[in-house]
């Protein structure tokens, strides 16, 4: 176990965890509802230190991230434990698994491991992804310090229901910032992530970008009958418009069925044309479609020109028209890091 960064004595050794924005009130010999923290005599301790459910190297673009180092290779590790708990998860083996009962799922990798296998496998950082990496603040942000040191980079793929005092720990040492909005209303977020105020992601999605500078791509993955309400989806492109400006990339993804929400159906195609459209009509520059291998939605195309500048099929680039981060046919700059 390894002595949690951000919790609070409250009294007869209740405290108070930090790190998301439940912020749960553990009672000793207790976890909060990640179960990922455990009250030990007044204190609070990570129970998934180092501790690695999954290890791949993999393409930038399967975050997705599409306007950061197109076609670089990121170190993708993740531990155990969610603290949303969604019923349609697609990792659902380990986001749902409880650490308390499943570490044999894991490897111990220190974060100094961590830094020389990216290093070796040439990657270009390290992403913290499969399972909530806000549960793992203390080991990521150990190894994001040592992956600095190095050169690296580093990405959280996230919910975004971090608290600001998590972010201001994570803030000088994190580049990118792949955040779900899952939903733009609390009867929304609480049927997909079991929580009714979703307004302190959006203002820590508007922290990372601000305040601390970091890339910021937006994903949704529309569900059918939970989130993919015409009226809904306009207020949050409108939002990420006004609040992370016009060329915020926004993926909005297929639904696969998994897990409880397997008797579902996938997500129609003309669903998400209709979703891109309203996306591309409130002002967004950048609207792409996920899991849709072949469509043109997947490519990046000039805001000025509108010549192809990136084609993609499956997270492979099959041509790239960019010079620096500048179209290869009009020089129109183009938001990102492309070098």
């Amino acid at each position: 176990m390894y002595e949690a960064a951000l919790f609070k004595p409250i009294k007869h050794n209740l405290i108070q965890c930090h790190v998301c924005q439940r912020r749960c009130k553990i009672a000793p010999g207790s976890s909060g509802f990640c179960k990922t923290r455990r009250n030990m005599n007044g204190k609070l301790y990570s129970l998934i230190y180092g501790n690695v459910s999954s290890i791949r190297v993999s393409p930038i673009e399967i975050k997705p991230l599409f306007h950061f180092y197109p076609g670089s290779r990121w170190l993708s590790l993740g531990s155990l434990g969610c603290n949303f708990l969604c019923p349609g998860c697609q990792n659902w083996e380990v986001s749902h698994a409880n650490p308390e009962k499943e570490t044999p799922l894991t490897e111990y990798i220190s974060p100094e491991k961590a830094v020389q296998l990216a290093i070796k496998d040439n990657c270009k950082g390290i992403s913290w992804t499969y399972n909530e990496p806000t549960l793992w603040l203390e080991y990521t942000l150990d190894t994001a310090k040592i992956a600095r040191a190095q050169g690296l980079l580093t990405n959280y793929v996230t919910n975004g229901f971090i608290t600001p005092e998590a972010m201001d720990l994570l803030g000088p040492s994190l580049d990118a910032y792949r955040v779900d909005l899952k939903g733009f209303s609390a009867h929304t977020y609480k049927s997909i992530a079991n929580i009714s105020d979703f307004e302190g992601i959006l203002r820590i999605i508007e922290m990372a970008k601000s305040k601390w500078g970091m890339h910021i791509e937006i994903i949704t993955n529309l569900t059918p009958g939970f989130n993919d309400d015409k009226e809904e989806l306009h207020h949050m492109a409108r939002w990420i418009v006004n609040h992370l400006g016009p060329e915020t990339p926004w993926h909005i993804t297929r639904f696969v069925p998994h897990f409880k929400l397997s008797h579902l159906d996938y997500t129609p195609i003309s669903r998400l044309e209709q979703a891109r459209h309203i996306g591309m009509d409130s002002g967004l520059r950048f609207v792409y479609l996920g899991n849709v291998p072949g469509h043109p939605a997947e490519n990046t195309y000039c805001p000025r020109c509108e010549k192809l500048l990136i084609e993609r099929r499956n997270y492979q680039i099959l041509k790239y028209n960019l010079e620096g981060n500048r179209c290869s046919f009009c020089s129109q700059i183009i938001a990102g890091y492309f070098e």
